[in-house]
């Protein structure tokens, strides 16, 4: 018999995921899943960013991102506390519609819950359900955790780019491919 916990790794492995209808939910685990919801989230999100993650980024990058493209921004909140989030974009690019992970945290000590897990692929969801036929994102080579997490969600190291960062590390590109969607006229 296959258990809930298991149904929804596959799921979430295989990006075949039900629809979500609601802004908020809530998880067994007592996180709570929000849609970015205006500028009161915004500081929750520069905190938590400043905090983990090596690039500094001014709040006009991070308005960039959350005033376009708020549908693919997404907070996890656990007792009343921002634990992570996720910060994505969509694009035009090479005349295909291309999604972009630019920030995901999890503070460390709700690390390996699937807080990250869930996050990415709330994100991943909308954006194959507008159209993207790829994600990308660029995480540091010596990233062993996030190098694991998108290796299990289907990501591929598609290059490496060197000095990528501003601490002189190097970085993996990662990209996630769609199956294409093929529509076929049949005439009768």
């Amino acid at each position: 018999m296959e258990t809930e916990k298991n149904k929804k790794d596959d799921e979430a492995e295989g990006l075949g995921l039900p629809r979500i209808e609601a802004k908020r939910y809530l998880q067994g685990s007592g996180v709570e899943y929000v849609s970015y919801g205006g500028e009161h989230h915004l500081p929750l999100i520069m905190n938590l960013v400043d905090q983990e993650l090596s690039e500094p980024y001014s709040i006009f990058t991070y308005r960039y991102f959350v005033y376009l493209w708020p549908q693919l921004s997404f907070l996890a909140f656990h007792e009343g506390k921002c634990v992570g989030t996720v910060v994505c974009k969509m694009g035009e690019h090479q005349n295909t519609l291309r999604g972009y992970i630019a920030m995901l945290v999890v503070l460390k000590p709700y690390r390996g819950r699937g807080i990250a897990t869930e996050l990415v692929t709330r994100a991943i969801r909308v954006m194959m359900e507008s159209g993207c036929e790829e994600v990308t994102l660029e995480a540091e080579v010596t990233n062993k955790g996030a190098l694991a997490l998108y290796g299990r969600l289907g990501f591929i190291r598609a290059k490496r780019l060197f000095r990528y960062y501003l601490n002189g590390v190097d970085a993996f590109r990662l990209k996630l491919l769609f199956p294409v969607q093929r529509h076929t006229n049949i005439s009768r």
